[in-house]
């Protein structure tokens, strides 16, 4: 099995719920197509300078996890960071992963005790959610499917 940097990789085997992206079965399909798409426009504006295509996971957290949510179910779940935002990831049938942990280097995030997160409050921000449709259109085309 290749290897990956992403938190909770060795357990990310989930099935998808469905076949709205043909050719991805699990999270690490998942990751492996968004390593592609992922880019400065995805990025949370905030930290738009900081991003590059080293660090393609940085700002693009919770936008990923509700991908994520949309493709596998379970909930998606928040850190809190010293900024007061949360850094968001995915729990699906006991399984916790978390497709842009990279973007934190070798910190150590915990994964226990944390609030849920709520599509509604985090797309309540517009630029949030267009960024959110955008890479959700990005891996339709990157999948093989209409844009």
């Amino acid at each position: 099995m290749q290897e990956y940097h992403f938190y909770g990789w060795q357990q990310a085997d989930v099935p998808a719920a469905g076949g709205a992206y043909p050719g991805i079965r699990t999270p690490r399909d998942l990751y492996d197509k968004l390593r592609g798409i992922w880019c400065a426009e995805t990025c949370a504006p905030r930290l738009r300078d900081g991003w590059s295509p080293a660090n393609p996971t940085l700002g693009q957290c919770s936008i990923t996890a509700f991908l994520a949510q949309d493709i596998f179910g379970g909930q998606v779940y928040g850190i809190r960071r010293p900024d007061g935002n949360y850094h968001c990831y995915n729990v699906v049938d006991g399984h916790v992963f978390d497709l842009t942990s990279e973007q934190f280097g070798g910190e150590k995030l915990c994964y226990e005790g944390n609030p849920e997160q709520s599509r509604q409050v985090h797309f309540a921000k517009e630029e949030k959610h267009q960024r959110y449709l955008l890479l959700c259109r990005r891996l339709r085309e990157e999948c093989g499917g209409e844009g």
